[in-house]
């Protein structure tokens, strides 16, 4: 009977990229939530699966090189370890790549000698050319080593089997220890635990395909290399752009189609009800339509960009073009990590935000976090494209110019976030950048189906779920604000005239500089609340026609120099809410908030006022 059987929690410990989750996932299923650590922002995954015998309760530490480090993800491991809440730890180890998982199983078994050393990814090494004596390996380490494939279903049964055994059994005897490994002379505990790891890797693996290894080594001496890294990461940055826009173009109307028919419906629905006017124009006009808005330009752009942002990284490259921007983050005295948390940010820079845990010093983790909302997120995508297809787009291939001008946009942002991070650590963040190893993953095969449902589920929908969240109440406030007209003037209206003269001096305007501020939320209500100041409307219209839109800019005073400020602008601005609100928790301070807003919003102003005196001498 179920009720009969003895609760027991294991710990499931690992390297990044070794599979833990595919493993966790295979146990659990959907019987799993999610939290932070007591006194700690690290996340943590629990779940619950059964066993012929057992109730398992599984904890998901966090992917870690090492037990040894200080960053937030490691040192929160270690406590859980220490506290010895868990009966045993399966720690997962990558075939591909034995020795770095079995430093970590090492330094686990300071802390527990019940230790199941599970290694996954063994088609993978299969197809590498490697043979591993998994029973050579349990022999040399005293203790049991299960070998799987975690996206097989048959794997499940044959961990929990091994899970069993080792909960009831006797307690193994390592053959190592920590504490007992020889070392040489002035050699660190550190550096021997290294040796000993490599030395068993190297005693259990046969390789059996030199000549791909080969391969792959000339291949990565390609996409990494000075001469033709730069070069090819650009030329994928724009291909991936263009593919985005392409199809979110096509998708974008259809979806706008749809939700204008939802829309219909809404409206018969609310008549029937015969609700106030105000409240069926708060409902309808305010925050049906900002949601409406949001839905319509966010999601098809997230739906194409993020599956192929997946791609990258399954197949290996995303790692290897954090390698390539790494370098001239260490000229800027920050630490080389910080480049995976740039990548991250394309897609949200709240997520940018918390990959900076990652990072292992307080000071490079600032330097990541204040300067990650310069790289423009999936939400500011509709602004850039917009106004850039207007103004500066090229009439036979607009598309084709819409994703070579988004890629130029990417490399200002990045070459201003380089130069933020250069000033922060020549200033309130002093020091010089730590030490950072980072161990290029084999390439691999994408596993579309899973690419598919992480970047769908696990990105597009969750992003487009926290937009839609403030998009409500965004839509009721901004139509409170051009409803309500003392005088005959709207308060949207009025605000706009009030920084009109501070917009005017940095090349923009009022109604930009409202929009911007009222679209803290997310910034994907941007353009709309633009269109409605520029429109006089007490309520949010629909894009339409892109030339109306065009004609209406230029009708409000708009120049190509207006265009180009607003493009500097929408890069370098205060970040969203969320973000905000992430940097704060992550860094514990309101202080470091307020400056991750105010460092690129001067930015971002200066460079608009250069543009413009630079205009005027033209």
């Amino acid at each position: 009977m179920s009720g009969e059987k003895r609760a027991v929690t294991v710990a499931l410990a690992g390297n990044p990229n070794v599979g833990k989750s595919t493993v966790f996932n295979s146990l659990t299923g959907l019987r799993q939530h999610t939290g932070n650590w007591a006194g700690k922002t690290v996340e943590t995954a629990r779940g619950f699966c059964e066993s012929e015998g057992h109730r398992y309760t599984v904890v998901d530490l966090p992917g870690m090189y090492a037990l040894d480090a200080d960053t937030a993800e490691e040192a929160a491991a270690r406590d859980y370890l220490r506290r010895g809440e868990a009966a045993a730890v399966v720690a997962v180890c990558d075939a591909t790549c034995l020795a770095r998982g079995l430093l970590l199983v090492l330094q686990l078994l300071g802390h527990t000698r019940r230790v199941l050393v599970c290694v996954n990814l063994l088609d993978e090494a299969g197809r590498r050319g490697l043979a591993l004596d998994l029973a050579g390996l349990s022999e040399r380490l005293g203790l049991p080593v299960l070998g799987i494939v975690a996206r097989r279903r048959e794997s499940r049964a044959r961990l929990l089997a091994a899970l069993d055994a080792l909960v009831d059994g006797p307690e193994p005897v390592p053959a190592f220890h920590p504490e007992a490994l020889p070392r040489d002379d002035g050699e660190t505990r550190a550096a021997a635990l290294l040796h000993s790891a490599e030395s068993l890797a190297a005693a259990v693996t046969r390789r059996q395909s030199p000549a791909r290894e080969e391969r792959e080594r000339q291949l990565d001496r390609l996409v990494t290399g000075k001469l033709l890294g730069y070069p090819l990461l650009l030329l994928l940055v724009a291909g991936l752009l263009y593919l985005t826009v392409v199809g979110a173009n096509s998708v974008s109307a259809l979806l706008t189609a749809l939700l204008s028919r939802l829309e219909g419906l809404l409206a018969a629905g609310l008549d029937a009800l015969s609700p106030p006017g105000w409240l069926r124009s708060l409902l309808l006009d305010g925050a049906w339509r900002v949601l409406a808005w949001v839905t319509a330009v966010m999601l098809p752009p997230m739906a194409i960009f993020f599956p192929l942002f997946s791609l990258l990284e399954d197949l290996g490259y995303l790692p290897r073009a954090a390698y390539i921007l790494a370098r001239p983050l260490e000229r800027c005295r920050a630490c080389g990590q910080q480049a995976l948390t740039v990548c991250m940010g394309l897609g949200c820079n709240a997520a940018g935000v918390l990959g900076c845990r990652i990072i292992e010093t307080r000071r490079e983790r600032l330097l990541a976090m204040l300067t990650n909302s310069i790289t423009p997120c999936n939400g500011r995508f509709p602004l850039l494209l917009t106004v850039w297809g207007l103004f500066f787009s090229l009439s036979g291939a607009p598309l084709l110019s819409q994703a070579l001008g988004l890629t130029a946009v990417l490399l200002f942002s990045v070459g201003m976030s380089f130069a933020a991070t250069r000033l922060l650590s020549a200033t309130v963040l002093r020091g010089e950048s730590g030490a950072f190893v980072l161990e290029l993953p084999p390439w691999r095969r994408p596993q579309l189906g899973r690419i598919l449902l992480r970047s769908l589920l696990d990105r597009t929908l969750f992003v487009l779920g926290r937009a839609a969240a403030v998009a409500v109440p965004a839509g009721m406030l901004l139509w409170a604000l051009a409803n309500f007209a003392p005088g005959g003037v709207s308060l949207l209206s009025r605000a706009a005239l009030l920084l009109d003269p501070l917009g005017r001096f940095f090349g923009l305007d009022g109604p930009i500089l409202l929009a911007f501020l009222l679209g803290l939320p997310a910034n994907e209500t941007v353009l709309p609340i633009l269109l409605m100041i520029y429109a006089a409307q007490g309520t949010l219209a629909p894009l339409g026609d892109l030339g109306a839109f065009r004609a209406l800019l230029l009708q409000n005073g708009w120049t190509r120099l207006t265009a180009l400020c607003v493009l500097v602008f929408c890069v370098l601005h205060w970040p969203c809410s969320t973000t905000l609100l992430t940097i704060r928790r992550e860094s514990g301070s309101w202080a470091w908030m307020l400056l991750a807003a105010a460092l690129p919003t001067a930015l971002g102003l200066t460079v608009c006022a250069l543009l413009r005196l630079l205009a005027g001498l033209i």
